[in-house]
């Protein structure tokens, strides 16, 4: 049995990449794969989870990597989820830019990811009396 692999930015396998956006159903990135591809290839750097061949996970920073890093995607395959997987990889994030002074991260409001981001040493803004805007 294989063990879970944390990779750092390795050319991932397309096919497979784009097999992890659609297990999770993030289809505003799945409907444009060519614009997925690039913004990938274009982030700051790229962590992967790998069980053996097959790739369950994922986490993409983009930004500066000094004043600002923002963690645009960290996705784990549905059957992986919940066993440790995105905090290997999120911990990996926060690791290397423990440094940076603004790390951003855009997220579902719901129980699951602010008890997973929470366990995880993130804070929300709001507790430090911030706002958060985007453009619809």
């Amino acid at each position: 049995m294989h063990m879970i692999v944390i990779k750092e930015d390795v050319q991932l396998p397309f096919d497979q990449t784009l097999a992890l956006f659609e297990n999770v159903h993030w289809t505003a990135y799945t409907r444009e794969p060519d614009i997925l591809e690039k913004a990938i290839q274009n982030s700051l750097k790229v962590w992967t989870a790998w069980k053996g061949e097959q790739l369950v996970g994922l986490v993409r920073v983009v930004g500066d990597g000094l004043t600002i890093i923002y963690i645009q995607d960290i996705l784990v395959l549905e059957n992986y989820q919940r066993q440790g997987v995105g905090s290997q990889l999120l911990q990996k994030v926060l690791k290397e830019y423990q440094s940076v002074r603004q790390i951003i991260l855009l997220t579902d409001d719901t129980d699951i990811t602010q008890k997973f981001y929470e366990k995880n040493g993130l804070v929300q803004t709001a507790d430090f009396q911030l706002m958060t805007y985007m453009k619809k």
